[in-house]
Order: C-alpha cells, then sequence, then structure tokens
C-alpha cells in the first residue's frame, strides 16, 4: 500500500508471514523496529526479516522491537520517521524502551534518580 504524506510518497507495507512473526507489526520497510501486536514474554522466540531471535524482556503490545543491530548514536526509526537515538548497542529480538534509546524531541523523568531523562 502507498500512502501519501505532504509532498512525499512512502511505501507501508505489512511483510508476507514467513518474512515476520504474525505478532508483530512492521509499519514501513525503512523502520529498524517492529511493533508487538500482543504480550510476549522474556524468551519467546520470533521471527524477525526470516530469522529466529529470543526476546530479551517482557514485551507488552505497541512497545518496539529491535529489527536490526542499531548502534549507540543511530536513530530509530518508526513509520518511516527517527523517534529517537540508541543510547547503546542494540541487538535484533532487544527490547527498545527508555533503558536503551532517548527521545529527539521531549525530556521524561524517572523514579530511578532525580535527573531528567530524553526518552
Amino acid at each position: 500500500m502507498t500512502v501519501k504524506s505532504g509532498r512525499r510518497w512512502k511505501k507501508f507495507f505489512t511483510m508476507h508471514e514467513t518474512d515476520l512473526d504474525h505478532r508483530l507489526l512492521l509499519l514501513c520497510e525503512d523502520d529498524n523496529v517492529v511493533v508487538a501486536r500482543t504480550r510476549l514474554g522474556r524468551g519467546t522466540d520470533v521471527l524477525i526479516d526470516e530469522s529466529r531471535y529470543l526476546i530479551d524482556r517482557d514485551v507488552l503490545p505497541g512497545f518496539k522491537i529491535a529489527r536490526t543491530e542499531i548502534s549507540p548514536g543511530q536513530k530509530i526509526l518508526r513509520y518511516g520517521a527517527p523517534i529517537g537515538s540508541a543510547t547503546q548497542e542494540i541487538t535484533p529480538g532487544a527490547r527498545i524502551h527508555t533503558d536503551n534509546m532517548k527521545s529527539d524531541y521531549i525530556a521524561i523523568h524517572t523514579n530511578e534518580s532525580d535527573e531528567s531523562h530524553v526518552a
């Protein structure tokens, strides 16, 4: 399916079932993350781009999971657009959240410390 967004055209699609686990959703072919459709427990085996990975920790619906290797400082892409940057090395199958990425747009506070974190 092709969707017009402003002056740019982006191709959005769902991968064939043989390429991507049915419990995951790829929002745009340029994304380096997939989105969980359902809760996935730590150690769950998932198929991403024809490779199998074990989920590194519990993942709730809507959470992001790395589709590719992501280096520190590299942009996290969802819907084909950057939503933040990796703060550490992220391997395929790893959950992506405030502990390993920071938002390039908004600051948040955590309960672990008084410091501001960006997520």
